[in-house]
């Protein structure tokens, strides 16, 4: 399927490895330039390798998302060198596990600020381009304990669960601009955030991570992990021109696992 978007241009954040990588990669295949960012250097060196090993064209950028002050400045660096931004996949990672209870103040100021402010002031900075082209893709990702809160990730389920209703309130405001805006949720992809998830729950409950992985495997209909390219592809096509009539969605990649309605 030829999804209409060779030649267009996206910045992916957070795509030095996992998800984002995966999106990215994904993206490159089909004739998309792609902007990578991450503070891990030898990440993004490969994430550059493989989009351009995909035939694709790729800029990395060393870019701490909580750092406002650098924002105009490395937006505008893709624009001048791959050109417009079309695509933006919002991404960040993820927390430390914690409870709910108890935890500093500032621990939750500092999470919303890298996890969900930084996404808000990067997509108002490349929205007008979009508006003015009439055309655009924002997909971000989150994470299913947005919508099925996951135990002792109390952080990152609520900070996942305020972009899903950004998301959804931008979604109608930019809809006849031919602008979409969607969210895709992950369910347990095997990806090293997960694996290190797994070896937290593991430690924390006294059982080896063979078992943490089996009792994962019981909660999904699927029966396996999902592979980091499902979710890659998954996101393509909400960048798509095949998908101009979906937004304020979410697309949930989880093998049947999320069992929310």
């Amino acid at each position: 399927m030829d999804l209409g978007i060779t030649g267009k241009v996206a910045l992916v954040l957070a795509s030095s490895r996992g998800l984002g990588q995966a999106m990215a990669v994904a993206l490159a295949r089909e004739g998309v330039k792609v902007a990578v960012t991450g503070r891990n250097p030898e990440g993004l060196k490969q994430s550059v390798q493989m989009i351009e090993a995909a035939g694709g064209t790729a800029l990395a950028l060393c870019w701490d998302l909580s750092d406002a002050s650098v924002l105009d400045r490395l937006v505008t660096q893709v624009e001048q060198e791959l050109g417009p931004i079309d695509i933006l996949i919002n991404n960040t990672g993820g927390p430390p596990p914690t409870p709910a209870a108890g935890q500093d103040p500032a621990l939750w100021q500092n999470s919303f600020n890298d996890m969900v402010l930084s996404l808000i002031r990067i997509t108002d900075r490349v929205l007008p381009g979009m508006r003015q082209r009439q055309w655009g893709r924002i997909i971000t990702s989150t994470t299913s304990g947005a919508v099925a809160p996951i135990k002792n990730l109390a952080i990152s389920n609520t900070m996942r669960a305020a972009l899903l209703a950004w998301s959804k309130t931008l979604a109608a405001e930019v809809a006849t601009d031919g602008i979409t805006v969607n969210v895709i949720m992950p369910g347990r992809v095997a990806t090293d955030r997960l694996r290190q998830l797994d070896e937290a729950r593991a430690q924390r409950e006294s059982i080896s991570y063979d078992a943490v992985v089996q009792l994962s495997l019981k909660q999904i209909p699927m029966g396996r992990y999902g592979d980091p390219k499902e979710y890659g592809d998954a996101a393509a096509f909400l960048a798509s021109q095949n998908a101009s009539f979906i937004t304020g969605t979410v697309m949930r990649v989880d093998g049947g696992q999320i069992q929310a309605i």
